[in-house]
């Protein structure tokens, strides 16, 4: 298969998302059906995936997430699609059970083994993951696209949302940013997939803090929590801002950054994503202290995909949680909310 993937599409992965400010004005316009007590979660606070109570001891986890190629081997593909679905469930604190493939396929222009090799790899995620493909549906279409519709169970009483950030919070993150400008780069035949293996190993890593925190008892120290995708750090902030009703705070040095991200950004390799995330956040933002470079500062509206979770810990633990994940740092805190309607993003150096 010599076959590039990246070339097929206009763009890909969570940068082809519809941009947040225009997808708020759609749902504005919907009248969705009554909602069950039962369904302790929905879209209403854009978390990251749906929770309905099955039992007092019980809820399921509902997910769905699909893209474009943003990578050009078919079984690294189909992996990072399954990473990046699997994570909405890890994000409420549930574990995955089962998952449904979504898959367009343009049978006329790409072979079969194309597609035996994404779906193969979207196994491979799930096995690790404790999860298993129980069906699908497929149909012919113009471009490539794959995801899932996962399934996770999580107690009741100990679902994370990104609704319940307190002032005082340490901010969390568990991975780096920059796939969003790194991709562009490999779609334009600046760099390979060798050259940003850590992006593509980023991208591939699981979002299982639970299976990391739980032994240890610390998963009712996370107030609050989201992943990061294809609104960049900033605008899945704001968003876990507005859920919560605080503000918050990030210090620029303390934030990872993958391998050559910044330089990529220099360059100019950029999606459509980082001019809408901008828009959607940066009248929220008070740049604080010395100046950010303009790289900088679009690093923060970077679309991720298969990005990490962003975390809102109890201070008192905050150690514990970082020393208990595999690539956890410390970059900000929750302050209280200064204006009574709106949230409010400071970013230091």
């Amino acid at each position: 298969m010599s076959i590039r993937l990246t070339q097929t599409v206009q763009k890909g992965g969570c940068a082809a998302k519809v941009a947040a400010k225009e997808l708020r004005k759609i749902l504005g316009g919907v009248e969705f059906p009554p909602a069950p007590p039962e369904l302790l979660i929905d879209g209403r606070h854009f978390d990251d995936a749906s929770v309905h109570q099955l039992t007092p001891e019980l809820a399921l986890v509902s997910t769905l997430d699909f893209f474009t190629p943003i990578v050009d081997t078919p079984r690294l593909f189909g992996r990072i699609a399954a990473t990046n679905a699997l994570s909405d469930v890890y994000a409420m604190g549930g574990r995955p059970i089962t998952a449904l493939g979504i898959l367009a396929f343009p049978i006329a222009t790409l072979s079969n083994e194309v597609i035996t090799e994404v779906m193969q790899g979207a196994c491979d995620a799930l096995k690790k993951a404790g999860a298993t493909l129980s069906g699908g549906h497929s149909i012919d279409d113009d471009t490539l696209k794959f995801g899932l519709s996962v399934s996770g169970l999580v107690h009741p009483a100990k679902i994370w949302s990104n609704q319940g950030a307190r002032p005082g919070d340490v901010l969390i993150l568990t991975k780096g940013l920059g796939t969003g400008t790194l991709t562009a780069a490999l779609k334009r035949e600046a760099v390979t997939e060798l050259e940003i293996k850590e992006a593509m190993d980023s991208m591939t890593s699981l979002n299982n803090a639970i299976d990391w925190l739980e032994p240890l008892g610390l998963t009712s120290a996370i107030h609050a929590a989201t992943d990061l995708t294809g609104f960049g750090l900033l605008g899945h902030a704001m968003q876990l801002g507005r859920a919560s009703g605080i503000d918050l705070e990030f210090r620029f040095s303390q934030i990872p950054i993958l391998s050559g991200a910044l330089e990529m950004i220099k360059q100019g390799f950029l999606t459509k994503a980082h001019r809408t995330n901008r828009e959607y956040v940066d009248d929220s933002v008070d740049w604080i202290g010395s100046p950010l470079s303009d790289e900088a500062r679009l690093l923060l509206f970077d679309p991720q995909t298969s990005g990490g979770l962003l975390l809102a810990v109890a201070p008192e633990s905050a150690d514990a949680v970082v020393n208990a994940l595999p690539f956890a740092r410390p970059i900000g805190r929750v302050n209280e909310r200064a204006l009574t309607h709106q949230t409010r993003i400071q970013i230091t150096q």
